[in-house]
């Protein structure tokens, strides 16, 4: 076993002792509780969970009982806050949730804290110092940064807009993936919301720049609200920033967030924030503000973390038009599509390339060995890839459609067949639809489907239309267009931001300059 390796052992058995000194010294008290919960408090409160599916069992005096999916409802339904007061628990548990890897169960260890009850600024700002304060023990001397961000200062935004209900839904997914392209056209270019972007880094920065851009009252006082947080907070071993884009769940959360990040680690280790209306489900009128460590997290933790920007690049046609983008763009990937090496790097230019297949970028950049990649807009919805879309680069443009023979004729009494190489995109875009449908998944010669009558239509990619056409098959409808994107890792757009924003800046000019290539 190598020297680190040793190191990382004992930073695991060290790192809980740690936690709970640090939180018994702050005045929590430590909440223990079964591995097992009444499944009734989940399912009556599903919408504050991580995923919809539990675990459950019938216990041997027929109670429906289930692996704990989470601590905070727990704790919420136990806490019993005085008038004016408030409860503080701190926890060292295990919760069983589906991983979207795996399509298991698996167990993940947290520890965190919860504080309900009169929760003030004060008692925020607490909670939030001890983020920090556990963020630097995780961390144990490496790059850390706990980002800040609220939910109310999108909605703002979004309401100086002038958005209706379905436009605000997709403009929030848009800012929570930092999709500039697709909100300046949901919002309109000159609008605020577009500004959203830019509104990362120190708060001292970032703060200015966000006052500028908002009008509404609201947004102007959740500004307030984190200028005055962040000068009570003293952040000693691990950086401080606001990302005013940053929106955790909406049905959970309902103000402050924050999320915990290592170098070297690709997902957020430790997340948070406040979540009034669970607490007060349970104490009616309480307020609550908590966050969780995950501590599966910290075992994925790289020794020695790549210094150099690492970039995911999709071999065979799109790579050939990549490759030329890039070159454009002054940043040359070495050999070019045709070598045979899969690993390029360029220690001047500080950047290592990787020649992977199209359909994989987006895995490499979402589990963090790649910082940024260039992927099809087709691969990223089906796989659903959590990754910042920073660019639409123009690159091979088509249009996912449904087709079908020219004279077929949807009868909604019955269940549609539809073959396709993309199965996540036509449930959801039937789903939207209402209509039943039966999904053939198929890996190639999809326009074969319907003339043999293994399918009614197909969801696939049209260019030119020009193979539907030789094969009597027409365009029924379109479902999204398609192009090939800049994608980023959310970890690595923090502590790598000048060096993506360098490359997207650079693509950003090209592709304005050049929109054929």
């Amino acid at each position: 076993m190598a020297q680190w390796e040793y190191e990382q052992l004992g930073r695991a058995r060290l790192l809980p002792l740690q936690l709970a000194l640090l939180y018994r010294a702050a005045g929590y008290e430590q909440y223990r509780m079964s591995r097992f919960e009444e499944y009734s408090l989940y399912r009556e409160n599903q919408g504050f969970l991580a995923a919809p599916q539990v675990l459950t069992f019938t216990d041997l005096d027929g109670r429906l009982l289930a692996l704990k999916p989470d601590v905070t409802l727990s704790i919420a339904k136990h806490a019993d806050p005085a008038p004016g007061g408030c409860c503080r628990y701190y926890y060292d548990e295990s919760v069983y949730r589906p991983s979207r890897e795996s399509h298991t169960f698996q167990e993940i260890g947290q520890m965190g804290l919860e504080c309900i009850g009169e929760v003030d600024e004060a008692e925020t700002a607490a909670a939030v110092q001890l983020a920090l304060d556990s963020l630097a023990l995780a961390a144990d001397g490496g790059a850390a940064l706990l980002v800040l961000g609220h939910m109310g200062f999108a909605a703002g935004l979004l309401r100086q807009a002038g958005l209706d209900e379905e436009r605000k839904t997709q403009a929030m997914r848009c800012i929570h993936d930092k999709n500039a392209g697709a909100l300046a056209a949901l919002c309109g270019a000159e609008a605020a919301v577009c500004g959203m972007n830019t509104l990362c880094g120190p708060w001292q920065e970032v703060l200015p720049k966000a006052r500028a851009l908002a009008q509404d009252e609201g947004a102007l006082q959740v500004l307030e609200e984190l200028e005055t947080l962040c000068r009570r907070l003293v952040p000693k071993g691990c950086g401080l920033e606001l990302d005013l884009s940053l929106a955790n769940d909406s049905a959970y959360y309902n103000g402050l967030v924050f999320r915990g990040q290592i170098s070297g680690l690709a997902r957020p280790v430790l997340q948070g924030g406040r979540y009034d209306p669970l607490a007060s489900r349970f104490s009616p009128g309480a307020r609550a503000v908590g966050f969780a460590i995950y501590r599966n997290e910290l075992e994925r933790l790289d020794a020695h973390p790549c210094g150099l920007l690492s970039v995911a690049l999709p071999k065979g046609r799109l790579g050939d038009k990549v490759f030329r983008l890039l070159q454009k763009a002054g940043w040359s990937a070495a050999q070019g599509p045709d070598s045979r090496r899969l690993v390029v790097e360029d220690a001047a230019a500080g950047v290592r390339y990787f020649l992977v297949k199209p359909s994989d970028v987006a895995i490499y950049v979402e589990h963090g060995a790649a910082d940024v990649g260039i992927v099809g807009k087709d691969v990223l919805d089906e796989g659903g890839a959590d990754v910042f879309e920073l660019l639409d680069t123009g690159l091979g443009r088509c249009r996912m459609c449904v087709a079908g023979p020219a004279g077929f004729a949807d009868d909604t009494g019955r269940t549609l067949r539809v073959a396709t190489k993309y199965p996540a995109i036509a449930k959801r875009h039937y789903a939207a639809q209402g209509r039943q449908i039966d999904i053939i998944k198929l890996n190639g010669s999809i326009e074969l489907a319907p003339l043999v009558g293994l399918a009614d239509v197909i969801v696939d990619i049209v260019e030119t239309g020009a193979t539907l056409r030789e094969n009597g098959l027409v365009v029924r409808e379109e479902i999204l267009p398609i192009s090939a994107r800049l994608i980023a890792n959310r970890s690595s757009y923090s502590f790598k931001r000048a060096a993506i924003d360098g490359l997207l800046q650079k693509l950003e000019e090209v592709t304005r300059n050049d929109q054929n290539v």
